[in-house]
């Protein structure tokens, strides 16, 4: 049996001075989490009109980023921490798992240098509660030395066989959790399974419809979602502890409508958003994470025929109770999320 805090020492700060942890998740808007290179002086001369566009910028210090390059992404970031006012608009950094050359030096540096504009820490590779808890305590030891005020957040990748095993036991190991995310590629070479692609469906796995009157005639298949458990059970557990649940990345830019496909799983399963690894992905998780207009304006009218969410009404042709008024209100209350950035989406959702 894993040990852990008792309720009442369960949100108290693991360091003198440190802040107190949230006793609930700020709420923000997070439909899309965009990864930059932070030692890429190119993409960093267009941080300033990209910061407006997207929910979160990322600064990425861990996979993509060459091991020759990891001090200069380190220091890249820093500097984008530093020289930009980032608004409504979230401030992470996905360090080095905490088992590579890199890690540690990325939150000794990091934290101090970025302190209260720092919003989340990305921990990659994340295999079970006790990642969190070296982490969640080296947090709390930072910012009480060097009077950080809010509490920085973590935000765990699902990417190792054992990572997903254990996974209500991570949602649950912190107060300082933020959410999960799954990493489909590291999780599908963590499994074995057969594939290359970083995210996304394989032709090979499919259902094949049943033979018709000629035995030898082609018959049509039906490609599945190879991430739908995992997604499952991570929302499951996120949603559980009162954490944000998201899919990870779409490794094929070229393949617009896949991605959005593979977006829309995830939101219909409950995830809240996706990483954008190209400008042409932010749209397709603008438009797939924030609800359709359509949907907003039936949920709209459960809300307005059952008040206080009690009995049971008709509304063309369709029943509704206490049930679908909870469906409701899911959907009304992240239109108002999304309309409190976006103009054009709060004239259209009426709000």
């Amino acid at each position: 049996m894993t040990a852990t805090r008792t309720p009442a020492r369960h949100f108290a700060p693991l360091a003198i001075g440190a802040p107190e942890p949230y006793r609930a998740l700020p709420v923000r808007l997070e439909r899309m989490i965009h990864f930059v290179p932070p030692h890429n002086a190119k993409i960093l001369a267009k941080l300033g009109d990209m910061i407006a566009k997207v929910d979160v910028i990322l600064g990425n210090l861990e996979d993509a980023i060459p091991a020759g390059d990891k001090e200069a992404a380190r220091q890249g970031f820093i500097k984008m921490a530093r020289e930009y006012d980032y608004g409504q608009t979230g401030l992470w950094t996905r360090i080095n798992c905490l088992n590579s050359p890199w890690g540690l030096d990325d939150i000794l540096e990091v934290v101090p240098a970025a302190g209260n504009k720092l919003d989340v820490i990305m921990l990659p590779k994340v295999e079970g509660p006790w990642d969190i808890h070296y982490l969640d305590q080296l947090l709390a030891q930072l910012e009480a030395k060097h009077k950080i005020d809010k509490p920085i957040l973590i935000h765990a990748i699902l990417e190792t066989a054992e990572g997903v095993k254990n996974v209500e036991a991570i949602a649950a190991a912190s107060p300082r959790m933020h959410g999960m995310s799954l990493g489909p590629a590291d999780l599908a070479a963590s499994r074995g399974m057969k594939t290359t692609r970083v995210g996304g469906g394989h032709p090979d796995y499919a259902v094949l419809a049943d033979p018709g009157s000629d035995a030898n005639a082609p018959r049509a298949a039906y490609q599945q979602d190879l991430w739908h458990y995992t997604v499952g059970k991570m929302v499951d557990a996120c949603l559980s502890y009162g954490l944000k649940p998201f899919y990870g990345p779409f490794g094929d830019f070229a393949d617009l409508a896949a991605c959005e496909s593979q977006f829309r799983n995830a939101f219909l399963q409950g995830c809240l958003g996706a990483w954008s690894l190209h400008p042409t992905q932010i749209d397709i998780a603008k438009r797939v994470f924030s609800p359709d207009e359509k949907e907003v304006a039936f949920a709209k009218r459960i809300l307005d025929a059952m008040p206080d969410g009690t009995g049971a009404v008709m509304i063309d042709g369709k029943m509704q109770d206490d049930a679908t008024w909870k469906q409701a209100k899911v959907i009304v209350d992240l239109a108002k999320l999304v309309a409190s950035k976006d103009p054009e989406k709060a004239a259209a959702y009426g709000l």
